[in-house]
């Protein structure tokens, strides 16, 4: 009998503590710009009143960064308060079909580089100890709403501490489009024209709704701003009436979609107040990079994000530094403003620190692990939360990449410590020797007056922290390219815009790609992808999951060599063929592209009859992908089709 009853009295304190806990929900929107609302004072175009709700129940952080100018590393990082150096995971490449779990050094470049980019992680590997588990362990019920990629099964929301996850979707984007009708696998849309935001902040709310007994951690990743840029089309006439011609963000397509994010957050916070649980919810609104200036759409780049240089896929601070707001009740000030320096491996320990989360193992559990210290690369900010100051915090990101966007830079690594940023360029000096940029930011936003010549001293100091943080996170870091060839090298283009294909249109029919009966593409056909023919190269831009080059094959039979001459990033992918056409059952063949530079590709089609259509299927990625030619011969066909584009 007493040991009912003190099992009982251990119960109902365990209850009140969980009940007394604050509930969390962590917004994410992704690709959204430091100058894409209206909480800095930068645009006059972009409308987010549901964004200034939250500031003003909460503090707005005017230096908050991302942990990396894309979108995968910095997921990962704010999951596992981990840098993308340490996991690994530093492009958005989680939906690739090949699985790798741990960074390697790359093998090559091509002469022009001077610098070999690390070959990097594909998934979050689940031996990493996330937030969802930690508040999972201590009570929590846990969500995970909208876009994930960080892996697919058995690497999902579901297998990193969620308890349930919608719509289940391992892609970089929204499948098929913002506006259904959609293309997830097993998430439907309940009405034509429906939007998925719309869709899953109601999803959110009606599971907030459900949570009664526990606190919850909620996790909405949007979708949006992320291409495909399509929105509601009443909304993009509303703002295309609105257009200053001189203004650089004049995308009345990307401002509807902005809208749409924020109908969003309202919807969010609508839900809190008439289930009377704001003044118990922690919400952390933020975003995993900065806003594209790669793409175009409206005869325009997306967005803008001046004042500052450069934006998503670059080191500038348009890449990196990005919105955030953070309601706290009883902690942040309503309507207060902080300029303390905070980056997202910083959310997890803040978290458990404010709701009395211990951490519990290690941040990579193993059958060794014996200690109950689980470290992090962030630190708790509840002094900025609570007014004091940040002086000295020191933030970075690695990116060892160069994806040729504009303003795009070799493979680097940046620190940020009160008003200065150096930037050291992997190998990027004479002989093998690092380059460095340094800017002292708070009279240079725009990164324009490079003062490493005149601070050695300084230089000295920020690198030294720069090479401890490598070392402390063991990263794979860039080596010296031994192919290098002097002669090759352009350093007059670093930095340098360089034209990219244009966006989709919000229209049904640009969301298929090219015109089916354009002549440019000489029969083939391009789907989930924009296709575009210039000086003789096939370009892909906006590729998606499902993008491929279709053809009508039926005068090729029996084994066939298919072959064409590609210019991509590394990755897997296959070809496939339909004897039958379309509705008949599939044949495939996997290849693998080696990636940096043009290369030529041989696939063997073991067909035994007619190959119908065939399908040229590429792997994602931002950067376009180009294509000189295809090929296919048969062995019952007379001669090769061959398409010279």
């Amino acid at each position: 009998m007493l040991r009912s009853l003190l099992l009982l009295l251990a119960l109902g304190s365990s209850l009140s503590v969980f009940a007394a806990r604050p509930n969390v929900i962590v917004i994410l929107a992704d690709d959204l710009g430091w100058s894409d609302t209206s909480l800095y004072g930068t645009t006059t175009y972009y409308q987010t009143p549901n964004v200034e709700r939250l500031a003003k129940r909460g503090m707005t952080f005017t230096r908050a960064y991302s942990a990396s100018p894309l979108c995968s590393p910095t997921r990962s990082a704010l999951l596992t308060g981990l840098s993308p150096a340490r996991t690994g995971i530093t492009v958005p490449n989680c939906h690739e079909p090949r699985v790798v779990l741990q960074a390697t050094t790359g093998k090559k470049a091509p002469p022009d580089q001077k610098a070999i980019m690390p070959d990097p992680v594909t998934r979050l590997k689940t031996e990493y100890r996330t937030l969802a588990e930690t508040l999972k362990d201590a009570g929590y019920a846990t969500a995970h709403f909208g876009k994930w990629h960080l892996g697919p099964e058995p690497y999902s929301p579901l297998q990193q501490g969620f308890d349930f996850d919608l719509p289940h979707h391992p892609g970089p984007g929204p499948a098929g489009s913002f506006v259904a009708p959609w293309k997830f696998a097993d998430f439907k849309e309940k009405s034509p024209g429906e939007h998925i935001e719309d869709r899953m902040a109601a999803e959110a709310v009606t599971w907030m709704e459900k949570q009664k007994e526990k606190p919850f951690y909620l996790n909405y990743w949007m979708f949006s701003v992320h291409a495909p840029f399509d929105a509601k089309k009443a909304n993009i006439e509303t703002h295309r009436g609105r257009i200053d011609p001189k203004d650089a963000q004049r995308s009345p397509t990307y401002a509807a979609m902005i809208q749409s994010m924020d109908d969003a957050i309202g919807t969010l916070l609508d839900g809190l107040d008439r289930l009377k649980l704001a003044d118990n919810t922690i919400i952390i609104f933020t975003a995993d990079n900065g806003g594209n200036m790669y793409n175009e759409v409206d005869g325009t780049t997306p967005t803008s994000n001046r004042p500052l240089r450069g934006g998503k896929a670059t080191l500038f601070e348009g890449g990196t530094r990005v919105p955030c707001v953070i309601v706290w009740p009883g902690i942040a000030a309503p309507g207060s403003r902080s300029d303390a320096i905070i980056q997202s491996e910083d959310f997890y320990p803040t978290l458990i620190a404010g709701v009395g989360v211990q951490p519990s193992g290690d941040s990579e559990r193993s059958a060794k692990a014996s200690t109950p210290t689980q470290r992090f690369d962030g630190h708790s900010i509840l002094p900025a939360l609570k007014g004091d100051a940040l002086a000295g915090k020191a933030v970075f990101q690695y990116f060892p990449h160069n994806p040729g966007v504009p303003d795009w830079l070799p493979p680097a690594v940046s620190v940020h410590r009160d008003d200065w940023k150096l930037i050291r360029i992997f190998h990027g000096g004479e002989k093998g020797a690092h380059r460095h940029l340094l800017f002292n930011l708070r009279g240079d936003l725009g990164e324009k007056n490079n003062l490493a010549a005149q601070k050695p001293e300084l230089v000295a100091e920020l690198d030294a922290l720069l090479e401890g943080f490598l070392t402390d996170t063991k990263a794979v870091v860039p080596v010296p390219n031994p192919a290098f060839d002097p002669a090759k090298y352009r350093p007059e283009l670093e930095g340098k815009s360089q034209p990219k294909g244009k966006a989709k249109a919000p229209a049904k029919s640009a969301a298929k790609g090219k015109d089916d009966g354009d002549p440019a593409l000489q029969g083939w056909k391009a789907r989930d992808c924009q296709a575009a023919v210039k000086d003789g190269i096939l370009r892909l831009t906006n590729i998606g999951s499902a993008c491929f080059l279709g053809f009508s094959a039926g005068k090729h039979s029996g084994p066939t060599t298919a072959k064409f001459r590609i210019k991509a990033q590394a990755g897997s992918s296959h070809f496939d063929w339909l004897p039958g056409g379309v509705g008949s059952k599939e044949q495939r063949i996997d290849f693998t592209l080696k990636g940096g530079d043009w290369e030529e590709i041989s696939v063997e089609l073991p067909a035994e009859g007619p190959l119908g259509i065939v399908r040229l299927y590429l792997p994602m990625q931002e950067p376009p992908v180009e294509i000189d030619w295809i090929e296919l011969t048969s062995k019952n066909s007379s001669k090769p089709t061959r398409t010279a584009f």
